[in-house]
């Protein structure tokens, strides 16, 4: 069974101390305009490419959880050769900063994204049974965890929407179970629960980590290196698209040091920068299209070697899924509209990860303690045991994520051809959500590619839906 996977710079967080990613915070650094030209040094490994001139059947333009998917797809279910192309390298953007989990417990059937996210939960259920009938271990391979997952409200509001969510998700065919107060202490003993706190569990539901899953598809993707299909030019950024006078097509991607023709079809992945990039390409050409994807940043805490504190599932609070903007916050940025809502998952090297915020401050990716103090005061609202804490007695184990998410304003990612431009593809905009549904988008795009019918509906995500709806505003 053909399978694939996924990684980097198109989904949530990047660390801190990343000093790669910190370089490359304003949307200038990847714009195709010469004169924004970086500095970085190409990095050439064992199996990037080095400079030169070389033809590939696609190109894809970001290395990031939806890029990287998108290559691995393509090399297993055609014989179509693949460059895939990054200002940095795969991890070190927002998927390997994220909590890597794989949830439904907070999605809605019916959801304008219910269905792709329904099919790739399947494909990495998948993937990870495949891996297993091979005698690998998906946990060594992925970081894959049959954790379950719990969605937690706190009042009687939220247990009884807790109590439809969970009667809508049985009915699409999930396995969820509405706990009351009584049962979601026996799941969480750690958990803060009174009279009218409940949960909606879905104990299939699971979770990865980022870094294993990407060296696993990298180490796949570069089977296909010797036989020339597939290459990696990464810290290579693009400077500029090359549109054929005589077709139309985009045929050529100039990088830094290398150029790099593309026979069939060139994928622009770059998650919350794929619509700056397609403004300049289409603005060098007298075109106009925006893409309305913008930066949508998120801290997550990473408490290393914290064991007192019990945690057998995945936990996320119900005001997660509306990210109620806070008031009184420290910062006089009154545009930021930031949210924290708590979520609490345990990675695959046993350390904990608190979070998350959400906020608009464009591309920056600077720490703010701030935010962390919310995150780590929210928290703490639901573990009575982490108040007994500060955060500066964890100086030394903690860690902090910080990355951008791909925000689109009607919440759906954009998946397909550009119109006037058939051999140009995006697939952006996933927000919190790449990760989720990276499989069934890589699925969604190389079917597009190769003519093929697709799984799932591609029109909810259809580009010329964007140029519609703007043209309503």
């Amino acid at each position: 069974m053909n399978m694939m996977i996924s990684s980097s710079a198109t989904t949530f967080f990047h660390s801190h101390n990343n000093t790669l990613s910190s370089t490359l915070t304003h949307h200038h650094s990847i714009s195709f305009s010469s004169k924004t030209i970086l500095t970085n040094k190409n990095k050439v490994g064992p199996f990037s490419a080095s400079s030169s001139s070389r033809s590939f059947d696609v190109v894809i333009v970001g290395a990031g959880v939806i890029g990287l998917t998108i290559s691995q797809q393509l090399l297993l279910s055609s014989d179509l050769s693949v460059a895939l192309v990054d200002k940095a390298l795969p991890c070190s953007g927002a998927t390997g900063a994220g909590q890597g989990y794989l949830w439904m417990s907070h999605k809605t059937p019916g959801s304008a994204t219910w269905d792709l996210t329904w099919r790739s939960h399947q494909l990495w259920k998948m993937l990870a049974e495949s891996l297993q009938e091979q005698g690998l271990n998906p946990l060594v391979e992925l970081g894959w965890k049959k954790t379950g997952s719990l969605l937690v409200g706190r009042s009687r509001a939220e247990s009884d929407m807790l109590k439809g969510r969970v009667k809508q998700l049985n009915e699409a065919g999930l396995k969820a179970e509405y706990l009351s107060s009584t049962d979601l202490f026996k799941h969480e003993p750690d958990l803060l629960v009174d009279k009218d706190s409940a949960a909606a569990f879905l104990p299939d539901d699971c979770q990865l980590d980022a870094h294993l899953t990407v060296a696993h598809i990298e180490k796949a993707n570069r089977n296909f290196a010797s036989e020339g299909r597939y290459a990696e030019f990464y810290n290579d950024p693009v400077k500029c698209f090359i549109r054929s006078d005589i077709t139309g097509e985009v045929n050529t991607v100039h990088t830094f040091k290398n150029t790099l023709h593309s026979k069939k079809a060139i994928i622009v992945a770059a998650g919350c920068w794929t619509g700056c990039l397609i403004q300049d390409l289409f603005r060098n050409w007298g075109m106009e299209l925006d893409v309305p994807v913008k930066p949508r940043k998120g801290h997550l805490l990473e408490l290393q070697n914290l064991n007192f504190l019990q945690l057998n599932h995945g936990l996320m609070e119900a005001g997660y899924v509306d990210h109620a903007t806070m008031s009184g916050l420290e910062s006089s940025d009154h545009g930021r509209d930031l949210s924290v809502s708590m979520t609490a998952t345990i990675d695959a090297g046993g350390n904990l990860l608190i979070g998350s915020s959400r906020e608009f401050v464009g591309f920056n990716t600077d720490l703010d303690e701030s935010v962390v103090s919310h995150i780590w005061k929210r928290v703490g609202e639901f573990f009575p045991k982490l108040k007994m804490l500060s955060l500066s007695d964890l100086s030394a184990s903690r860690k902090v994520r910080i990355g951008l998410r791909p925000y689109m304003p009607d919440g759906k990612p954009v998946i397909g051809p550009v119109p006037g431009l058939k051999n140009v593809y995006i697939a952006a905009g996933h927000e919190g959500g790449g990760l989720s549904m990276a499989l069934g988008t890589a699925e969604m795009v190389v079917d597009m590619i190769l003519g093929c019918s697709g799984k799932v509906d591609s029109t909810p995500y259809a580009v010329h839906r964007v140029l519609d709806q703007l043209k309503k505003c």
